[in-house]
């Protein structure tokens, strides 16, 4: 794959191992003017970045990636670039913090592309796939807890939290127990196992995907602390955006989606009525984002044909009001973490509140 920007650029071509899914229309939403100071988050292959370098004279990019190997392979494009390419290892929850702290804010545009990158999906060793047999490992850093410690150590109870909530698999409970059961045999320690697991528990549908995507992506989520990083970045956006600065954001999945939507929604004042269990809601509050779309915008018939991973693909883009950045909303922060466990308080016949009572005989 080649990503190609326009005019004569030297940083607008080269090759490219990852397609960035809707490149142009994230591109243009940020009305890069000349001279701007864009920030992309998540910079993968780069293929965002070349495309806004390309956008626009003298435009000056901060580009973050957690992942090592993103920013070794992105050294080329820094000295393409000559000079405007700022390429930092850090996840872009911290965006506003690298922005302040290498004098890059305030920023007129920020991007970000959410989720693994097809890059690390088509790496065996990286363990995030189970098309390829590989270590179970799931880091998009080198560091930190994998996915064979999480499936290995953690309890059936948080299992299957994670899978039923981060993956959205209805079979969460019977996965959670047959990784235990399989684990007091032998540590799960690659990706075929564990897919052969989940496969033993969850049928596959004709026509569906296959039974182990829901828990992958559950393991990889929590691993990665994607949802938590997708909250603190959009703070961060609006800390670091000056007013009219611009908010692209692309997700591939319903969770990330509701964040970005949930987020966007509260901060323009278009959240729905009443009370948040969180905090009150303040009318008084001035927006602090216009929404530029409604809705979303989605891929189109040609991009879907030459990706089909771009099928779930959403973009919402919204502009920097010049009100004050506000403080860290519970709302949007609690739809990024796993319910509380806390016990229910009793009732009076000593049986948990909304407990069902079994009858026996009966079904």
């Amino acid at each position: 794959m080649t990503g190609r920007g326009k005019g004569h650029d030297p940083v607008a071509g080269g090759p490219a191992r990852h397609a960035p899914v809707l490149l142009a229309e994230a591109v243009d939403a940020l009305a890069i003017k000349a001279g701007a100071r864009i920030l992309d988050g998540t910079f993968g292959a780069g293929g965002y970045t070349r495309a806004i370098l390309a956008a626009a004279p003298g435009v000056d990019v901060m580009a973050l990636d957690r992942d090592p190997t993103a920013i070794l392979a992105g050294y080329g494009l820094v000295e393409e670039a000559q000079g405007r390419l700022k390429l930092v290892e850090a996840t872009f929850g911290d965006l506003a913090a690298e922005a302040a702290t290498a004098g890059f804010a305030p920023l007129d545009g920020i991007v970000l592309d959410i989720g693994v990158s097809s890059m690390q999906l088509d790496e065996p060793g990286r363990g995030f796939s189970f098309r390829f047999d590989g270590p179970l490992d799931m880091r998009m850093a080198a560091t930190g807890r994998s996915a064979a410690d999480l499936v290995n150590e953690a309890e059936e109870a948080e299992l299957a939290d994670i899978i039923f909530h981060y993956g959205e698999e209805r079979r969460s409970r019977a996965v959670a127990r047959a990784i235990l059961e399989a684990r007091r045999l032998a540590p799960i320690t690659t990706t075929r196992r564990l897919a052969e697991i989940v496969a033993s528990v969850v049928r596959a549908e004709p026509g569906g995907i296959n039974p182990a995507t829901r828990t992958f992506q559950a393991l990889r989520i929590a691993v990665n602390d994607e949802l938590g990083e997708l909250v603190r970045a959009l703070h961060g956006a609006e800390q670091a955006l000056k007013p009219g600065g611009r908010l692209a954001v692309v997700s591939f999945h319903s969770l990330e989606d509701r964040i970005v939507k949930h987020f966007l929604q509260r901060r323009s004042g278009r959240a729905g009525g009443g009370f948040s269990r969180f905090e009150p809601r303040l009318d008084h509050d001035e927006p602090t984002f216009n929404l530029v779309h409604r809705g979303v915008v989605t891929p189109g018939a040609a991009e879907l044909a030459a990706n089909p991973r771009a099928r779930s693909a959403k973009l919402r883009v919204a502009e920097r009001t010049s009100a004050a950045a506000r403080a860290m909303d519970g709302e949007v922060s609690a739809l990024a973490e796993l319910p509380d466990r806390q016990p229910r308080p009793k009732a009076r016949t000593g049986r948990p509140q909304g407990e069902r009572v079994e009858r026996r005989g009966r079904r």
